[in-house]
């Protein structure tokens, strides 16, 4: 698999906070950040990908 770097600005204190959370799991060794990131930007289009769906499908009646 071949990986896009992409260069990315968060605010000090999302820095220290995701570097203690990773810290804290164990982590914090190489790659740990960037399998991070992809970690939480996947399950971020997942649920905004199923919210969609969920209010696509709203109105939509259950066949019994």
């Amino acid at each position: 698999m071949s990986n896009v770097r992409w260069n990315i600005a968060v605010s000090p204190d999302t820095d220290q906070s995701v570097r203690m959370f990773l810290a804290s799991q164990g982590g914090g060794r190489k790659g740990d950040l960037s399998r991070f990131i992809e970690k939480a930007v996947r399950s971020y289009i997942f649920e905004r990908a199923a919210e969609e769906a969920k209010a696509a499908n709203a109105n939509v009646n259950e066949a019994v």
